[in-house]
């Protein structure tokens, strides 16, 4: 698999690109798409459901509260950049099941 280019770091934490699939059958961590995380989620992209439902599926997934998770650009784009906080570049990779070995140092 290619390497995820999606994650960066910042001051605050953890900067990943994320690609969301609204109206799924079901919710979750779907991999990746180019050079994105791809995530699933059953909402529908209305009063800004699909948004909460992504953090509810990241902070499970990273087992993080959802105070730690933020969506900082696109959030009416199935294309974002989410924001972690709390967790290392690796971790995270780790924790959503990519290659841990090829995160940024």
């Amino acid at each position: 698999m290619s390497r995820l280019r999606a994650i960066a770091r910042s001051d605050s934490g953890q900067l990943i690109d994320v690609r969301v699939v609204p109206r799924a059958g079901r919710s979750g961590v779907a991999g990746r798409r180019h050079s994105a995380l791809l995530v699933r989620l059953a909402a529908a992209p209305v009063d800004g459901a699909a948004n909460a439902e992504l953090i509810a599926v990241l902070a499970t997934a990273l087992d993080l509260p959802k105070r730690s998770i933020a969506i900082v650009s696109g959030d009416r784009s199935r294309s974002k950049r989410v924001q972690i906080k709390g967790m290392t570049a690796a971790a995270v990779m780790a924790a959503l099941g990519l290659d841990a070995a090829k995160a940024p140092r």
